[in-house]
């Protein structure tokens, strides 16, 4: 058997239905049958010190299936015998269950034109990133049948969507499941605490190729930027999916209702576009002013967006079944790769560097703190102690409605960042004392030239898709 790293696991573990809701009783080593059919992990109590078990084997169409998960009543060196049992038995792939769809292996293409961004998966540069989603696929509960197809051809971005908010809730531990055709998800944590979540991505009007494409820098303007077609685009993309009502679905119905966005309306939208949708959720724009040497600023109400549309989703009551909207900046196919190789997963020949800017916590900061970072270095994965390495859920924000009829508690979703209206003010509380604001990722050759951030930060460089 062959042991592998915690980050490799947790991957793995993400196929569980919840995840690393591992408890009390959290890995402290995991192990693969040589054949890779099998896995195993041993747990220990953090109370009682007793060691647990726990067993998974893949089907025949390669999803990993929970076998066992048990407490032993015996000592570490019987818990680790029992394993190596487990492992070292042969054992064929598990059947598909009665009724079970056998899942399409997402590499295969048949007669579909790939996009250029499936494509560019095959690189050997982001072989890492490839394993990470196609892990991230087997791993869902009950994708659709045109998953595979989607994913492969014009619709990567939605599917990479879907399989990055798998990855989030189940990081947290949440029992994930997608029992019905919508909403897509319906996620539930240990306290009783539950919600639905639809899945949404910002679209360009006219489609286009997403790889290598020339970034769209923000609007000059603050008005336009803030109240412009970033903001006019997240304003039609929710409202078409709440003229789909989900509220009324009777398995909806009296319980939360989150909507997941995720930006691809223009090049590299997604490093400026979250001021956007703040203001249009929110209804204001922030302004930031230089004064005797000090920054100030200026919190200003709008009513309408410059196309007319009212402002300030969350100001009207009609909107009162929405309880809030999800959102990344980093629902990216660079974070495929980043998170497995923070995570000590080796890439021959080719090194990650990720720059960009950190959020700057200091009173009436208006600007990040530049950073540049080998994404696999200590000090890049020691910016999330809680796991060592790039979560699935940094950069991940939730935006509550303070009119929600029914609200969503931040114990749901703990691990992200939380912005709630208090007192007529809206804050944000921050779960990673770290939080990065935009960033991009450099691919190198291992033996090539690392440039200078200050030469990143002015150079043109290719955006991160």
């Amino acid at each position: 058997m062959k042991e592998i790293a915690a980050p490799m696991f947790d991957l793995i573990a993400l196929s569980l239905p919840r995840g690393l809701g591992f408890g009390d009783s959290p890995p402290v080593g995991a192990w693969l049958s040589e054949d890779g059919i099998s896995c195993a992990a041993l747990t220990r109590n953090i109370h009682s010190g007793s060691f647990g078990i726990v067993t998974l084997r893949r089907r025949v169409d390669s999803v990993w299936v929970l076998l066992s998960h048990s407490e032993c009543t015996t000592g570490e060196s019987e818990a680790r015998a029992s394993i190596s049992h487990f492992l070292s038995t042969q054992a064929h792939p598990l059947p598909l269950p009665s009724g079970e769809r056998r899942r399409a292996p997402l590499s295969r293409m048949g007669k579909r034109t790939p996009s250029v961004v499936f494509k560019s998966l095959f690189d050997p540069s982001r072989r890492i990133g490839a394993w990470a989603l196609n892990q991230l696929y087997l791993a869902l509960p009950s994708p659709d049948r045109n998953w595979v197809p989607d994913c492969q051809t014009e619709n990567f971005h939605t599917r990479l969507w879907e399989a990055h908010l798998l990855a989030i809730f189940r990081e947290q531990g949440l029992f994930v499941t997608q029992p019905k055709e919508s909403p897509d998800f319906h996620i539930e944590n240990r306290l009783g605490g539950e919600a639905w979540v639809e899945a949404v991505t910002a679209n360009p009007e006219e489609r286009y190729e997403h790889f290598g494409a020339s970034p769209v820098p923000p609007p000059a303007d603050r008005h336009e930027r803030f109240f412009g077609a970033a903001a006019e685009r997240f304003a039609r993309t929710i409202q078409n999916k709440l003229d789909k009502r989900y509220e009324s679905l009777p398995h909806v119905e009296g319980k939360p209702l989150i909507l997941a966005l995720a930006d691809f309306h223009a090049p590299s939208s997604m490093l400026w576009s979250r001021e956007s949708l703040i203001s249009y959720l929110y209804g204001f724009s922030v302004h930031s002013s230089a004064h005797r040497g000090m920054q100030l600023i200026t919190v200003e109400e709008e009513t309408s967006l410059l196309s007319g549309r009212p402002n300030g989703l969350f100001t009207l009551r009609e909107n009162a079944h929405l309880s809030a909207v999800i959102f990344t900046n980093a629902c990216t196919v660079s974070k495929l790769s980043r998170v497995p190789i923070s995570g000590g997963a080796h890439l021959d020949g080719y090194r990650y560097l990720r720059f960009g800017e950190f959020f700057d916590r200091s009173p009436g900061a208006s600007r990040g703190i530049p950073f540049l970072l080998d994404v696999a270095s200590s000090d890049y994965g020691q910016l999330w102690p809680q796991y060592g390495y790039e979560p699935w859920s940094a950069e991940v924000e939730v935006f509550h409605n303070p009119m929600a009829l029914h609200p969503v508690p931040n114990e749901l979703i703990p691990e992200v960042t939380h912005w709630r209206e208090v007192n007529g003010r809206v804050e944000c509380e921050s779960f990673y004392e770290v939080s990065i604001l935009r960033s991009r990722t450099l691919v190198l050759s291992a033996n090539a030239k690392v440039p200078s951030l200050d030469e990143l930060l002015t150079a043109t460089s290719p955006p991160e898709l």
